[in-house]
């Protein structure tokens, strides 16, 4: 039988992370000089991939442990 009350919880929970986790990535890339996606898809630009990547990386952690409690 599935727990429903826990699927729900679940998804809620996944939903509220992947918008903060956005949000979070929205900000660092208005506040950083130039736009990420140019510099990272049309320049090719690796070393702000990298960055960007591990910045991404940062603000996933810090969402799972703010959910998790």
């Amino acid at each position: 039988m599935i727990n429903w009350a826990g699927l729900i919880g679940t998804l809620v929970y996944a939903v509220v992370g992947i918008v903060v986790f956005a949000v979070g990535f929205f900000v660092f890339d208005a506040l950083t000089p130039g736009k990420l996606w140019e510099e990272i898809h049309q320049k090719q630009n690796l070393a702000v991939a990298t960055f960007a990547g591990f910045v991404a990386l940062g603000f996933a952690l810090i969402v799972a442990a703010a959910v998790h409690g």
